[in-house]
């Protein structure tokens, strides 16, 4: 984890100096930064915590350093859709304070936004204290924050034009397909290979069973426990769900496989080096579990929830492949990278293994 001072310029993807002064220009009353640093864990948009004179603290968030994807980690769409969450939608999200399109300010477009309190809760370390109890109603609550999501009135909260639902998740096969292709490019000028014709067969399954358009709403993109800031006291709550890079209008069963792409059970025969693996510990709901606290909330049919799931695995082996190229090029800022590629073939056999069982528990 780096640290600096004002007046420093050690913070990877930071210009501290030049980052102060914008501050002071923009939320002036905001006080001059006394630390920044930044938060391990991420391994897309970048995150810093800063600490402002008297103890204030706030949080910056900017794309990553090296080979970015196109269309990918916009700030001010996120931005935006903080704004509009945090008007009363029921949906907890940090309050947004500020967004900067001046790259010349820190080398990327950023937003700051409050800190909120809260655990990242990753590994079966980070919730040692949790009770079983604790576990099962923090995972209800994930559930039901989903299924909120997802309910929101996109009009009413001014984002009738954030996206457009019809034909989603076809352009979502072929938006994916061409950020693997991008990625695969970078690698190779890297003067890295490897052979994975488990993709190729993987896209055409996928193809032919696209879903027809329906129920359509707003869609976090990357949904997980440890993409949500959970507290224990007065009881489990989501004090915040973080990380909106990927949102948009879509189909919101998107988002629930890719929920139950990241969640671990105890009785996996892998694991991926992503996500929280201390939804495996005792007390957490099991995918299925999770899956019918989500259907009871929202009264969606999943009757089709295994190729939302097997996409999912595509959609993260293609993430997951961007991040590899980037540590490669040794553009990462981080721990954990070097693992990173190693989940992408395991994700595409797991997503054929799903679509030949068509079971996604």
């Amino acid at each position: 984890m780096s640290e600096s001072r004002t007046g420093t310029t050690e913070v990877p993807g930071v210009d501290v100096p030049r980052l102060s002064a914008w501050l002071q220009r923009t939320l002036p009353d905001a006080g001059p930064i006394e630390t920044v640093r930044l938060i391990a864990g991420g391994r897309s948009n970048l995150t810093y915590g800063i600490t402002l004179d008297g103890g204030r603290r706030i949080v910056l968030r900017r794309p990553p350093l090296g080979h970015v994807l196109p269309t990918a980690h916009d700030m001010a769409r996120e931005y935006r859709v903080l704004s509009a969450l945090s008007g009363g939608t029921g949906v907890p999200v940090p309050n947004p304070l500020a967004f900067c399109a001046d790259e010349e300010v820190i080398g990327a477009r950023f937003y700051l936004m409050d800190h909120v309190d809260g655990r990242v809760l990753r590994t079966a370390e980070d919730a040692a204290d949790v009770t079983p109890e604790q576990a099962r109603e923090l995972s209800e609550r994930l559930a039901e924050v989903l299924a909120a999501i997802h309910t929101v009135d996109v009009e009413a909260a001014g984002l009738g034009d954030f996206g457009r639902p019809a034909g989603y998740m076809a352009r979502q096969l072929k938006r994916w397909g061409q950020q693997w292709d991008r990625s695969r490019e970078a690698i190779v000028a890297t003067g890295a290979t490897r052979d994975l014709p488990e993709y190729d067969r993987l896209v055409t399954r996928l193809g032919e069973r696209l879903p027809d358009d329906g129920r359509s709403g707003l869609v976090h993109g990357d949904y997980r426990l440890d993409n949500a800031l959970a507290v224990l006291e007065p009881r489990p709550d989501i004090a915040a769900v973080v990380d909106w890079e990927m949102s948009t209008l879509g189909d919101p069963l998107s988002d629930l496989g890719l929920t139950l792409t990241y969640w671990a059970q105890a009785d996996d025969a892998d694991r991926l080096p992503v996500g929280a693996t201390v939804t495996a510990a005792p007390g957490f709901l099991t995918r299925r579990q999770f899956a019918e606290r989500y259907a009871d909330m929202t009264g969606f049919d999943l009757s089709q929830i295994d190729f939302y799931v097997a996409f999912a695995c595509f959609k993260l082996a293609v993430i997951l492949e961007g991040i590899h190229a980037r540590f490669l090029q040794g553009a990462t800022v981080g721990e954990g990278f070097d693992k990173i590629g190693d989940a992408v073939p395991l994700l595409l056999e797991r997503a054929h293994r799903i679509l030949d069982t068509r079971t996604p528990w």
